[in-house]
């Protein structure tokens, strides 16, 4: 993406500034948000971000942007019908509510593994943002089940280019909102063909999709909040779990995102256990191995994975590959 100078944009229809008072990492921040490279609604470079998302007032265009280094002003324009709302939540989406404060402490900074601690130090800007959005986090989840990170994103994409919509002006050319939960419903077979998703994942899609105006409710709701009106009783991670199809490791990839969780930890993932215990003890583990391995850092444990993840580490890599499924002609 080439981005646009800020003097070159109409004005916005909402804005704010948020003054960091410390370091901050936007591009580490949110680029969690973005679903591969050519992702159209969400883009993210260096010190600018332009995300593409609909609110219950309406579609709008978010754009993140820095005024100079990584201790600098981050300023949050909005344009579109939802730009007032979108700017409202925009300290949980942009990261700026994410606590740092316990992980940061001497004492509990002495007791993670050093590489942990020493990532943290050259990252002290990485934060999590929270989106609010539970069925923007939790589609592309599903489409990424049991497939190559290559084919998620094609799906993502191709999905997004043929039902997302047109976000408001001034969104980069070829960017587009997520698919609603109207439009996946709304998918024939041969679409889902096209997008080379496999019926188990398009029907898991479509059930979320039909549940899509109740677990929205969950956005807005803290970590561990119960109610009784939604899917049934218990937590968000229940109600999530009650969607056949979707399990723990699509529930942790969903509130990642949607609530910025410190915790949650990807369970069932391809690589991700394999990958922790080898850079922890020098061996690979599997799920449980992993998660008694993470036990000590109880609340932080996805803060640990994080910080793993940027270690510059890298798993080494034995046996065959998962390789491209075309389900285009099945």
């Amino acid at each position: 993406m080439s981005p646009e100078p800020a003097n070159t944009l109409p004005p916005s229809d909402a804005h704010a500034l948020w003054d960091p008072q410390g370091p901050y990492a936007l591009h580490a921040t949110l680029g969690i948000l973005q679903r591969g490279p050519q992702d159209p609604t969400t883009r993210v470079k260096d010190n600018q971000a332009w995300l593409c998302f609909h609110t219950p007032e309406g579609p709008v265009t978010l754009r993140v942007s820095r005024t100079g280094g990584t201790t600098s002003t981050v300023l949050v324009q909005a344009w579109g019908p939802g730009a007032h709302t979108a700017v409202e939540q925009g300290l949980r989406l942009i990261g700026a509510t994410d606590d740092w404060s316990v992980f940061d402490a001497p004492g509990y900074r002495e007791n993670v593994p050093p590489v942990v601690a020493q990532t943290r130090k050259v990252n002290p800007g990485l934060r999590f943002p929270a989106t609010g959005r539970m069925f923007d986090a939790l589609l592309p989840a599903i489409l990424e089940q049991k497939v190559t990170v290559i084919e998620a994103h094609f799906a993502w994409k191709y999905l997004a280019l043929a039902v997302g919509g047109i976000p408001p002006d001034p969104a980069p050319a070829g960017m587009r909102l997520p698919p609603t939960p109207a439009a996946i419903r709304s998918l024939q077979p041969w679409q889902w063909h096209q997008a080379r998703v496999d019926a188990k994942r398009s029907a898991t899609a479509v059930r979320a999709a039909a549940l899509a105006p109740s677990l929205e409710r969950w956005g807005g709701l803290a970590l561990g909040s119960r109610r009784t009106e939604v899917l049934g009783s218990g937590t968000i991670d229940a109600a999530l779990g009650s969607i056949p199809g979707v399990g723990p490791w699509s529930i942790a990839e969903v509130l990642q995102r949607s609530h910025g969780s410190p915790d949650h930890v990807s369970v069932g993932d391809y690589h991700l256990a394999a990958f922790v215990g080898q850079v922890l003890t020098g061996r690979r583990v599997d799920d449980a191995g992993m998660l008694q391995l993470l036990a000590p850092y109880a609340g932080h444990r996805q803060r640990v994975v994080r910080l793993l993840g940027a270690s510059g580490v890298r798993k080494q890599a034995f046996g065959p590959r998962m390789a491209p499924m075309d389900h285009r002609r099945r």
